[in-house]
């Protein structure tokens, strides 16, 4: 199977720049530390869930992404 690169790129485009955001809002604006409070003081859970957070909607618009042919 052929991946198409118009599929990748738009993924690549979407994931950089949704990183871009979550890393300005978790830096910035509400802090590693509430976060990892929030996710119950657990620096580990507090990793996962930004990269589920970061991840998933990246897959979403790869499979959301049409192919041209």
């Amino acid at each position: 199977m052929k991946l198409a690169k118009r599929k990748l790129k738009f993924t690549a485009i979407f994931g950089l720049c949704w990183i871009a955001v979550l890393v300005l809002l978790v830096d910035g604006v509400v802090g590693f530390e509430r976060v990892k409070e929030w996710c119950g003081g657990s620096w580990a859970a507090a990793e996962t869930v930004l990269w589920v957070a970061v991840l998933l909607p990246t897959v979403v618009v790869y499979f959301l992404t049409k192919d041209t042919k």
